[in-house]
């Protein structure tokens, strides 16, 4: 499904609809999946004339979409979060995974502490179970020693300290109160298992960082986040997109990023699901459910915010790339930032045709120029281990200099490729 629209106001709707109000709404999926979008952002802000991601009128994030969601809304672009989170700009400010995540000691030293009367009453839930039914005996002691585990393996407080910090100076801001325009985080109370928007009436003194750590508590890896009185855990139990906020708050063209659709390994030569392992078959499954889920939540739109326009991208379903990439490895990090970019202007120029009278109708416009012409490198080549061991203030600001410059020749060669001027820059590859 990419493109969806009405005619009148439905009854659940809570703003009306405004054409030029122009909202994003982010999925989650992990380190990974924010890369992907990061670079899928890179290219519509690129090859769509008007959209600036860091200068929208609503945001929704979930999960790892909340933390891209939230820089967007603070003024960060996607190409300066690239840098900061793909690239792993070692600079004061960075948002490198390796640094946001730490295992979850607390919880591993209360299971530790526990362990020993658990093993009690595992053992006399067994003998207990097994007088009566033996062949019960050994799942009840099972059930019992399963209470002892952590509620999560990783602590995500490090990258609510490092969120919070980059957040916390001005202009940007960690207050969903104070931000340009309208932010939804969405979590899940674990125990009611109702979705949760933070940034919304009644929700809104919530730290921004602490509802973007929330939101991505992904259960049995994060424990629950304590937010009051209640705990909550990743976003995405219920919903995927959650896009209905940001038409709620009146935006009448909604662009959607979704990077976890099923993989279809059912063409000859093609790696098969199956034969990858439990962890492949997991996330297969998890990907259907929510491919399948957010399906059936696009098309109430129709119903609800029936004169919204809806623009979903996402990988194709036959896209290997994204669907085997190694979640802990940095090179696939960067691999899948710039394959999301590349891919993205290749499904651009593919649905121009489709896509121009929606844009058009919301004051956008593609650039086709720009989409015709050799795409240019997104992602910097990493710098060698060598040189970042022996690192310094000057090669610090020596490489931030690099990424500037970098940045400024992209810019560059794409305005004259806009302008239809002949690209002379060294930095274009083929596509």
């Amino acid at each position: 499904m990419a493109l969806q629209r009405g005619e009148s106001m439905g009854p659940a709707s809570g703003a009306p609809t405004q054409r030029g109000r122009i909202g994003l709404a982010l999925a989650g999926g992990g380190f990974l999946a924010a890369a992907w979008e990061l670079g899928a952002l890179c290219a519509l802000s690129e090859a769509i004339e008007g959209f600036e991601p860091a200068r929208l009128d609503a945001y929704v994030g979930v999960s790892a979409g909340s933390f891209v969601a939230a820089g967007l809304v603070n003024g960060v672009s996607p190409h300066r979060m690239v840098q900061l989170f793909v690239e792993g700009d070692s600079a004061e400010e960075t948002l490198e995974p390796s640094r946001l995540l730490r295992p979850a000691f607390d919880e591993w030293r209360k299971a530790a502490l526990s362990l020993p009367r658990g093993l009690r009453r595992a053992l006399r839930s067994a003998c207990e179970a097994g007088a009566r039914h033996p062949q019960a005996a050994l799942w009840q002691g099972l059930d019992e020693l399963l209470r002892v585990l952590p509620d999560g393996l990783v602590d995500g407080k490090p990258a609510e300290q490092e969120l919070a910090r980059l957040f916390g100076s001005a202009p940007r801001t960690n207050d969903f109160r104070c931000t340009r325009a309208p932010l939804r985080i969405v979590a899940t109370d674990i125990d009611s298992g109702m979705p949760v928007a933070f940034g919304s009436p009644g929700y809104e003194r919530v730290p921004i960082s602490r509802a973007a750590v929330a939101s991505s508590a992904v259960p049995g890896l994060f424990p629950p986040v304590r937010i009051g009185s209640h705990r909550y855990v990743d976003g995405a139990l219920n919903k995927t997109l959650h896009a209905s906020l940001a038409l709620d708050a009146g935006a009448g063209l909604v662009f959607c990023l979704n990077p976890l659709v099923p993989f279809d390994g059912s063409r000859a030569g093609a790696r098969r699901v199956s034969r990858s392992g439990p962890g492949a078959v997991l996330s297969q499954t998890m990907r259907a459910t929510i491919r399948s889920r957010m399906t059936v939540g696009l098309e109430k739109y129709r119903v609800t915010h029936p004169q919204a326009d809806i623009v979903l991208f996402e990988p194709r379903r036959d896209d290997a790339e994204i669907f085997f990439a190694n979640i802990f490895s940095v090179a696939s990090r960067r691999r899948l930032c710039e394959h999301a970019y590349r891919t993205t202007r290749a499904n651009l120029l593919e649905r121009r045709r489709e896509l121009a009278p929606v844009l058009q109708r919301h004051g956008l416009s593609l650039d086709e120029a720009v989409l015709h012409a050799a795409t240019p490198r997104l992602v910097r080549e990493p710098e060698s281990q060598r040189v970042r061991v022996i690192e310094t203030r000057a090669t610090i600001a020596l490489r931030r200099l690099s990424c500037t410059l970098h940045e400024l020749e992209r810019s560059l060669a794409i305005a004259r490729t806009s302008a239809g001027l002949p690209d002379t820059s060294d930095v274009v590859a083929a596509a």
